[in-house]
């Protein structure tokens, strides 16, 4: 079995590290050098560095801010936000980034996935889903007539028609697509996703915990290898996304950020629940 992986996460806005609730009311963490830094010193398996606004605020890659974190971190790096082309992973991965992490644009033109991990292979291709639960009547009725996201995604795959459940949003969460969580992992995966970051947006900054029924049901749905993110409170929380949801790693930013847990702590705490973890 492969050890499981302890991911702080970094999302960032005007330069700067924040973090929120609900996608929401963000306060400032940081400097994401800085903070990156102490993460690799803290023994973090890799770091996620994700431009929460790029894609809402059509912002072009922040590739001088990548450039600096790359030169001080020697763990993988997976960067996100603004990615919308081939062209945008090329530079990315130029610019030090180890993985990229593909959301908006993945719904907008989902051959970008298949293009991206056909030219620099599946390893490096993330494909982030944020996810929201929807009601399974009366928001279920008023989106089955909505037209399809731009791109043609299959309505196959569409939250409402597959009973509810979670549907993907976009734009960090601003835009809700009708796709299906669950249906649109499966598909990102057939197109060549390596790996999912799967957040929820119910959770995200709540601290309560992970959305394990959509981490699990998203884990059983694909082979590709899992993150789970939005919820982490606690080190109790971090196990059960790996025990529970059937997660490969574990994401979180509030308890790290803050100095609540290190990544050490939380990576002892796991290998006393029996999970397998890179000491």
């Amino acid at each position: 079995m492969l050890a499981i992986r302890v991911i702080p996460c970094l999302d960032v806005t005007g330069g700067r590290v924040v973090k929120g609730v609900n996608f929401v009311d963000l306060r400032d963490a940081g400097d994401p050098v800085e903070i990156a830094r102490r993460y690799d010193d803290q023994g973090a398996d890799e770091i996620a560095f994700l431009d929460i606004t790029a894609s809402s605020d059509d912002r072009d890659l922040i590739l001088h801010v990548i450039e600096e974190v790359a030169a001080q971190v020697f763990i993988p790096l997976t960067v996100g936000g603004g990615v919308r082309r081939v062209e945008d992973v090329r530079r990315l991965l130029n610019a030090g980034a180890d993985k990229v992490s593909i959301n908006t644009a993945a719904v907008q033109d989902p051959q970008l996935i298949a293009d991206a991990s056909g030219r620099f292979g599946s390893q490096c291709i993330v494909v982030a889903i944020d996810a929201k639960r929807v009601d399974r009547g009366a928001d279920a009725k008023r989106r089955l007539g909505g037209a399809p996201p731009s791109g043609g995604v299959d309505r196959g795959a569409n939250a409402t028609q597959a009973g509810g459940g979670w549907e993907v949003f976009t734009h960090g969460g601003r835009r809700p697509t009708g796709l299906d969580a669950v249906a649109w992992a499966r598909k990102m995966q057939q197109l060549g996703a390596g790996e999912i970051l799967l957040t929820s947006m119910d959770r995200d900054g709540t601290r309560v915990g992970f959305d394990l029924a959509l981490t699990r049901a998203v884990a059983d749905a694909v082979e590709v290898p899992v993150i789970a993110s939005g919820g982490g409170g606690n080190l109790a929380h971090l196990a059960e996304g790996i025990i529970e949801g059937g997660a490969d790693a574990v994401l979180a930013a509030s308890i790290f950020h803050f100095g609540e847990y290190t990544v050490r702590q939380a990576k002892e705490y796991m290998a006393s629940r029996g999970i397998e973890m890179r000491l």
